[in-house]
This record gives C-alpha cells, sequence and structure tokens, in this order.
C-alpha cells in the first residue's frame, strides 16, 4: 500500500468539523506504527515488517505515535484515532489502553480515553473494563448490511435531488469530488475517508433534512472501518471509487435518473469489497 505523504500543520480541506483556517501546530499524528515504541527500545525488541503485531501482552501491541502538540487535543487525537482505524494500524481484535496511548501522544490517558469513549458510541471499540479498549472485530456480512441501509436511505434521496436541483449547484460540488480524486491519487486512505464523507454530506445536505445528513454519515463512518484481516486498500481500487464521485455529478446534473441509481448503487456495492 503507497503511503500518502504527512501533513504537518495542515488540514485536508474536506476534514469534518475543522475550519479550514484552524491553526494546528506541530505535526498531527497520521499514522500509528512510524518507529518503534519506546518500551521496546529500552528492552532490545522491535517489530517486523508493517503490520506485524506481538502476540504476547496487548501492552506491547500499542503502536508509537508521534507527540500531539496541545490545541483541541481531543479532537486531534480522535482523528488520529479514526485515522489509524482507516489504514489498519489499530488492529481488529487487539486492546489497546488509554494511559500507555496517551504516553506515547505525549498527552495524560484522559483526552485518549475520552476519544476512546466516542469510537466506542461509533462501534469502532469496545470498552474492556480495566484493560482499555478493543477495536471491533467486523466481517464483510456486518459491511454488506450497513450498504444495504445506504443505499436505502441515499439512493431516494438522490434522485429525488437530481430532479429538482439546478446543475450549476452540482458544479459547486465539484472540488469535494476531486479532493477524493487527490487523496486517492497518493494512496492516502485515511485523507480519503474524509474527503469521501465530505462529498456525500453535502449531496445530501441540498435535500435540507439535518437528521438525514447526521445518520447517512454515522452509517458512512462505521463502513469505513476496517474488517477482521482486511487486505490494505489499493490505490486504483481508492481511484475507481473517486471516479465514480465526478460521474454522479455528471449525472446529477444531467437529470440522468437511470445512471444516478445505478452509480449510487455500485458505489455501495464496491465499498462492500
Amino acid at each position: 500500500m503507497e503511503q500518502g505523504s504527512a501533513r504537518e500543520g495542515v488540514r485536508p480541506p474536506c476534514a469534518p468539523g475543522v475550519p479550514a483556517d484552524a491553526p494546528v501546530t506541530g505535526r498531527v499524528p497520521e499514522q500509528l506504527s512510524v518507529g518503534r515504541s519506546r518500551d521496546t527500545e529500552r528492552a532490545g525488541g522491535g517489530r517486523g515488517a508493517r503490520g506485524e503485531h506481538p502476540q504476547a501482552g496487548y501492552a506491547h501491541s500499542e503502536p508509537p505515535v508521534p507527540r500531539v502538540v496541545r490545541h483541541s487535543v481531543r479532537g486531534q487525537i480522535l482523528e488520529a484515532l479514526r485515522s489509524a482505524l482507516v489504514d489498519g494500524e489499530l488492529v481488529p481484535g487487539q486492546v489497546y489502553s488509554a494511559p500507555v496511548l496517551g504516553a506515547r501522544f505525549g498527552v495524560s490517558a484522559t483526552p485518549v480515553r475520552e476519544a476512546m469513549q466516542q469510537l466506542a458510541t461509533e462501534g469502532a471499540v469496545e470498552v474492556v473494563p480495566n484493560r482499555g479498549f478493543r477495536v471491533s472485530e467486523r466481517g464483510p456480512r456486518e459491511l454488506a448490511e450497513l450498504a444495504e441501509v445506504r443505499a436505502l436511505i441515499e439512493v431516494p434521496v438522490m434522485l429525488r435531488l437530481a430532479r429538482t436541483v439546478p446543475a450549476e449547484r452540482w458544479a459547486a460540488l465539484r472540488p469535494l469530488a476531486e479532493a477524493t480524486v487527490a487523496a486517492a491519487a497518493v494512496g492516502d486512505r485515511a485523507s480519503y475517508a474524509e474527503c469521501d464523507r465530505a462529498f456525500h454530506r453535502a449531496v445530501l445536505a441540498l435535500a435540507g433534512n439535518e437528521q438525514l445528513v447526521a445518520v447517512a454519515d454515522e452509517l458512512h463512518r462505521r463502513s469505513q472501518w476496517p474488517l477482521v484481516a482486511h487486505p490494505a486498500t489499493r490505490r486504483a481500487d481508492l481511484l475507481a471509487d473517486a471516479a465514480e464521485h465526478t460521474a454522479l455529478l455528471d449525472a446529477l446534473a444531467a437529470q440522468d435518473l437511470v445512471v444516478v441509481q445505478a452509480l449510487v448503487r455500485e458505489h455501495f456495492a464496491g465499498a462492500e469489497g
């Protein structure tokens, strides 16, 4: 899997809930498995190839991370953990403790625990009493069910929008579609996940129903968590997925309902893999 360039002091334009001009000092952790932990270095050991995790003791499976400079610490850690989930750096079935992760972020355990509690409400992790948080193990069936529910919600809405929204409104969303292409081109799965959700939120927002957008975005986010033993997404797959965004905008602007329906269903079906 090709890795994208590190984001230092810059948030993606499609990052959810972060103003474009929000100051970010220092490097936002983006991949939690870069380098070796202090614990393993002191012990004279280290990790093997990327993706290999020790089997003995959950504490030593904690991925090493750069320090976070305090600015909206909980938000930075939450986004870093979400990126790690999408990238598969937080491994399904593994237990991660808030104090150990906090030490490696250079913060107290409290913001890490708060971020993990948020991830627990999203179904990405589950609380393990007196130990920490276990990354949820999900199979293909759950992903297929999420895709089915998303299609039930989004297909009728997009068909209605195709009939009523003028072409110039769709043209205004093209930069969001292009942002997904840019993230896919460098194989940056975490940024792609953010931009993908931003695009779908912007499309559905034209329906004027905030509850619809919130529910659809939650389903979308859950569909992006990794599967058990999920292989790394190829850059070609990301590019194909991103291309469907621009094609969808063209079909919506042309009011081509048949193509809109086919593209949306194909888009969700592709997300299952």
